[in-house]
């Protein structure tokens, strides 16, 4: 793979490894490690709870996906949780890496975005983050759903743990969380005096700087606050103009507050602010351009482009949670938040210094939401209920510059307005020691208004510009309203104090909508609504732990049938593009999860994950918009973004030393081969496995550690994302878009 030889690596690895060798100097082997010693807490114990225990078993972990903290092996649910404390150790730095955790999961930066995420689990996802699209996977940040994409693909700071739910998880999480949940949990208020301070250098000169820290201001009221800088210089250039491409400039900050208003009434108020001023990202050609003959560069993150780098990416939010204990076994929690974002970015579809179809667009979206839960736990019975009510909005409008001819510019914008409401109850009864059952079931109802435009301005217009317009491709309003109860039944079999048996009926509900590309020019039914999608699942799952708790093995099988399947398609026709959302799929989905952890010893601990799918069109109903005709394309069609085999296996080693523990980590996580779009083409990528591995050491006293960390040390090349229009405006536009290469990092931490 080519490299960009421009930019300065500032750390080698035999360097790091220097440094960390001379912070842990003068240290010796201890004869009788501390880890062994039942009554000796290890450094890394201190600062993480869900490690081992002392005895060399493995830690109970907590996680909430029945929205409330039960232990992992308990939940009969596929899901997977990542503690703050394993997340460094195995460099996980955004989430988008915790891909390589998750069996059967997809967590991608987007296409010509360096924040707004593409999330597939089991098959099921959005390939599309325009504004007004619905997502298939929800993303939390604590109780709160982020309703878009922007923004979403976060870096990691203030983070309790990471859970992904595989699974429609409709019946308890709602609406569009079809594929499943990803909940970014951040650190709870203890009112203890905490301070925290970690920087890191790394390659292509990276510089990044968090602090966190909290305290009691008096025996009821805490108060706790974080920050993040994030820089890097860029993995390559705009060849043409010198500017940093793939490069990083992120400040992000959040506070908190808790109230404890009294022993069984507790307040909290949250509130966070990022803003990426990272440059806009461009892709690299695939093949040589028809208009300037410019050929692919040798460096796949180098690239051409006719536009500025200016991009700006902000989003915010804030919420209220109130808590009230009523007695031992009610609780009654409200939920209010409200979060807002604002993009503005430059997309170089052709990567060409020709001023041909440039992209300049802008996003804007808010959104409020209030939930109301009723928590009973009381005996045999455990109960969650709720009302929920969202309201949305989301604008935005891009430009596509073409010079073909005479010199135009398509202008696509618009506006859709969402309201729901929704109404659910989930709850667990334990017949026997052994035997429990699960019912539930969510109504959801939404209320969608929507406004498009598509129009032909001449010259070079930039959205919020003033132009003549000179032609209508698209002006429309519609309203719809969508609907639906979603069930869930279950079984829980105890088999015995070692194992768990679990069996599920799931539905899942994805919103329907409008398609703000829509091109009533070439397609008379661009302004008509289309529906909502559905999963049904049925899912048969082992959790079990062996060995006096020295092997954790959790399994799921799974078979899903997807109905009315919402695909987005864009096609050239001529000099424009054909939009359309077509539910026009129906497709089964059936495979397979398994993930172990085992200590082989008190100081070497092993983990594998393993995902298998097969999923499969049944019929595509596709709309040809360039011939007005019909077809099943069931057979040329594949699932985007949905490799058939997903595999990690990791290794953890503990050393104790007079001076503190060292803690090593490796990992091999393989992708079989993927396809980008559900139509194969040349962006369509093969297998690769990434290596990473790190070493952190931890002083006795838990106050400092040292991590060193390289990720795809292999330096392997790994194409997630591209735009494909083979003849569009007289160009060829097949552009790529690639994950990192190999980075190593150094970073060095205070906390007390």
């Amino acid at each position: 793979m080519a490299h960009n030889n421009k930019k300065t690596i500032c750390l080698q690895p035999t360097l790091l490894a220097l440094a960390i060798s001379a912070s842990c100097a003068g240290s010796a082997w201890a004869a009788d490690q501390q880890a062994t010693d039942a009554n000796t807490v290890t450094p890394s114990q201190t600062q993480d709870k869900a490690t081992k225990k002392d005895d060399g078993s493995l830690e109970t972990i907590q996680v909430t996906a029945r929205r409330t903290a039960e232990n992992l092996q308990t939940v009969p649910v596929a899901v997977t949780s990542i503690g703050a404390e394993d997340l460094k150790q195995k460099g996980i730095e955004n989430i988008v890496a915790v891909q390589q955790q998750s069996p059967n999961t997809t967590l991608q930066v987007s296409r010509g975005t360096n924040s707004t995420l593409t999330a597939y689990i089991r098959g099921i996802g959005q390939q599309d983050p325009l504004w007004g699209f619905e997502p298939g996977v929800g993303i939390y940040i604590d109780d709160v759903y982020l309703a878009r994409p922007q923004g979403a693909a976060m870096d990691v700071y203030d983070v309790e743990r990471i859970e992904v739910l595989r699974g429609p998880q409709g019946t308890l999480y709602g609406r569009n969380t079809i594929g499943g949940a990803v909940k970014y949990v951040t650190k709870p208020l203890s009112g203890d005096n905490e301070f925290a301070i970690r920087g890191t250098l790394g390659s292509y000169n990276q510089r990044d700087l968090k602090l966190s820290g909290q305290t009691a201001l008096t025996d009821k009221l805490f108060v706790g606050a974080a920050g993040a800088v994030y820089t890097r210089d860029g993995f390559g250039t705009y060849l043409n103009t010198g500017e940093e491409n793939y490069n990083k400039d992120i400040k992000s900050g959040r506070i908190s507050v808790q109230y404890q208003a009294a022993d069984n009434l507790r307040i909290n108020f949250a509130a966070d602010k990022t803003q990426d001023d990272s440059n806009s990202k461009g892709g690299h050609r695939l093949t040589p351009s028809l208009l300037t003959l410019e050929t692919p560069p040798s460096n796949v993150y180098d690239s051409n482009t006719s536009m500025p780098a200016d991009n700006s990416v902000e989003t915010s939010g804030q919420s209220v949670t109130v808590a009230w204990d009523v007695n031992a076994d009610w609780t009654i929690k409200a939920i209010s938040a409200r979060r807002e974002g604002v993009t503005d970015t430059n997309i170089d579809f052709d990567a060409t210094k020709l001023p041909s179809l440039d992209v300049p667009a802008f996003y804007e979206d808010e959104q409020t939401s209030h939930e109301l839960q009723f928590l009973y736990n009381h005996d045999k019975l455990k109960f969650a209920s709720g009302l929920y009510k969202f309201s949305g909005d989301a604008c935005g409008a891009f430009g596509t510059v073409l010079v073909s001819g005479l010199g135009v510019t398509i202008e696509n914008g618009g506006c859709v307005q969402t309201d729901s409401i929704a109404a659910y109850a989930q709850g667990s009864y334990q017949v026997t020691d052994q035997w429990s059952f699960t019912l539930g079931g969510r109504y959801t109802k939404d209320d969608k208004d929507a406004n498009v435009y598509r129009y032909v301005y001449l010259g070079y217009k930039k959205p919020r510009d003033t132009a003549n317009k000179i032609g209508t491709q698209s002006d429309f309003t519609g309203s719809e309203s969508f609907n639906h109860f979603s069930p869930r039944v279950g079984f829980e079999y105890q088999a015995n104090d070692k194992v768990m048996v679990y069996g599920s009926y799931t539905d899942g509900f994805k919103s329907g909508g409008f398609d703000m590309r829509g091109n009533q020019s070439v397609n008379p039914k661009a302004g008509d609504p289309y529906q909502p999608e559905t999963v049904d699942t049925y899912e048969l799952g082992m959790k079990s732990e062996l060995f006096d708790r020295r092997l954790r093995l959790n399994t799921a099988l799974f078979s899903s049938k997807y109905d009315d399947m919402q695909v987005t398609v864009q096609r050239a026709v001529n000099n424009t593009v054909a939009s359309q959302v077509l539910n026009a799929a129906s497709a089964d989905i059936q495979g397979l999860e398994f993930e172990a952890t085992g200590v082989a010893t008190d100081n070497l601990q092993f983990n594998l994950i393993l995902g298998y799918l097969n999923a499969n069109f049944n019929q595509v109903q596709y709309f040809d918009a360039a011939t007005q005709t019909t077809t099943d394309v069931s057979n040329l069609w594949s699932f985007a973004n949905t490799p058939k085999l997903t595999a990690t296996l990791g290794a953890k080693y503990t050393m104790a030393l007079s001076s503190g523990e060292l803690v090593w980590t490796a990992n091999a996580s393989h992708r079989s081969s993927t396809q980008i779009f559900e139509v194969p083409s040349m962006l369509d990528f093969g297998g690769y496995t990434l290596l990473n591995a790190g070493v952190t050491w931890y002083s006795n006293d838990g106050h400092w550690d040292v991590s060193l960390q390289g990720r795809n040390l292999g330096d392997k090349e790994t194409r997630i994302a591209g735009y494909n229009f083979p003849l569009l405006a007289k160009e060829q536009t097949i552009t790529a878009y690639y994950g990192d290469p190999r980075t190593v990092s150094l970073s060095l931490g205070y906390r007390f």
